[in-house]
């Protein structure tokens, strides 16, 4: 059978089928996604519902800082560009806390859909007072890849159990060889609360460092930050790839698909495009342990979840409602095995996908990667104690901006702009000013 054909009969077996007569009141429904490989695969099968419901997809496909700013500014002014949009863990319950969102709370009444079998580590992230606002696409926490080629060949064994940043360091630079070729780790360093203050908001948990004390006073001149941001810029100067503030999470994943990168720490989610053969150069010498700790283990992986929401400002629920199903449902997580292959599938959101022997026997890594998600607990995720919840961001609204402008200033350090100490100064002064300005503090 062709793959269109599969596509179809996938999608027709799922209740999808319409008959040509009323594709009349078909309507097209506009999208917003990120350019993530899992969403890429999710627009070359998106066919199968179109066919099957007569509706049409507008993709707008962009970078993950822009779809968030372009995202943001739409569901706040009511601006209605968009019938479905990608959001995360961090987006979802603020949102539809503010009424922002469609509730979904139908889909734990469909026996087809079995919500249920959505974790519910992931289902809770994605909800706000009692109401799901989100369907989940993929699910992941933070882990270590590294090449076991290059260890080998380095005569180093990288430990299974839990390694200090600073013992991660000297493996980076045990291995490092730019002269071939090959940096000894690659780090996120695009500006950005997703982009660069993911990974380095996970290191300064490590180092005991936290964003606010328990009165909401911004912490980030205090010398667990400086130690983390510190340890951060001088481990990508050490070891670290010219230009890397330049680099976000796709540009790292390319570089370490590409054989150019010894380490990286980074989202689980990643794992199965890095271990499929047919988009990775390095798919059998590539292996994974826990990301680092320090002063601490709590919160040195993040948590998060790429799903499907509809804004409230939708005109086409239905229509938005119907490609949820289908874009999250079991059957399109087999779709996705069956043409893409066991390794490709979206990883971390339904236990019976994660447990299926066909996904097990592709990916034997999987099991690892779901204990490593469900071990993470977003609301003890720093050494000392804190009043936010969230791992690698802090639920709050004002957090966005906060993250954004930390974030830039992060990267000024490691491009060599201005120092740690002016970064985090300057990174203090800012989240004073807006943390009062919001009434958190006199």
């Amino acid at each position: 059978m062709s793959i269109k054909r599969t596509l179809l009969s996938t999608a027709v077996g799922f209740g999808f089928a319409t008959t040509i007569a009323s594709m009349a009141s078909a309507e097209e429904i506009t999208i917003a996604t990120v350019n993530n490989a899992d969403m890429i695969t999710m627009q070359e099968l998106a066919p199968a519902w179109e066919e099957a419901t007569g509706n049409t997809i507008n993709w707008v496909v962009l970078e993950e800082n822009v779809l968030r700013q372009r995202t943001t500014q739409d569901i706040a002014t009511g601006g209605g560009s968009f019938d479905i949009m990608f959001i995360g863990a961090y987006e979802t319950p603020i949102w539809g806390a503010n009424g922002w969102l469609t509730p979904l709370n139908d889909f734990a009444d469909d026996a087809d859909y079995d919500l249920e079998d959505v974790f519910q580590l992931v289902r809770n992230g994605l909800s706000a007072d009692g109401n799901l606002y989100a369907l989940p696409l993929y699910s992941e926490t933070s882990f270590t890849f590294y090449r076991t080629d290059v260890f080998e060949a380095a005569g180093i064994e990288m430990p299974s159990e839990q390694i200090t940043y600073t013992e991660f360091a000297e493996l980076a630079a045990a291995v490092h060889d730019p002269d071939n070729g090959m940096y000894g780790t690659c780090q996120r360093g695009k500006a950005g609360w997703g982009e660069n203050m993911a990974f380095v908001g996970t290191v300064a948990n490590a180092f005991g460092a936290r964003w606010f004390d328990e009165d909401w006073n911004p912490q980030l001149d205090s010398p667990e930050w400086n130690a983390a941001v510190t340890y951060y810029v001088d481990l990508m100067l050490d070891s670290g790839p010219p230009g890397a503030s330049a680099n976000g999470h796709n540009e790292n994943r390319a570089l370490f698909k590409d054989g150019k990168c010894a380490t990286w720490v980074d989202a689980t989610s990643a794992a199965g495009d890095v271990r499929n053969p047919e988009t990775s150069s390095v798919a059998d010498k590539t292996d994974f342990v826990k990301a680092p700790m320090q002063a601490t283990a709590k919160g040195t992986g993040w948590f998060w979840s790429w799903a499907l929401a509809i804004p409230a400002s939708s005109k086409k629920v239905d229509a938005a409602k119907s490609f949820l199903k289908w874009s999250t449902s079991k059957e399109y997580f087999e779709l996705v095995g069956e043409t893409k292959g066991w390794v490709a599938v979206p990883s971390g959101t339904r236990q019976s996908v994660e447990e299926d022997a066909r996904r097990v026997e592709a990916a034997p890594f999987a099991p690892a990667v779901v204990e490593a998600i469900l071990s993470v607990d977003p609301a003890d995720a720093t050494l000392l104690p804190t009043p936010y919840t969230g791992v690698q961001f802090v639920a709050i609204p004002e957090f966005q901006g906060i993250g954004n402008y930390v974030g830039q200033q992060v990267a000024a350090a490691l491009a060599g702009q201005s120092t740690v100490e002016e970064a985090l100064a300057n990174s203090q002064d800012f989240a004073v000013r807006e943390m009062t300005k919001a009434g958190y503090i006199k």
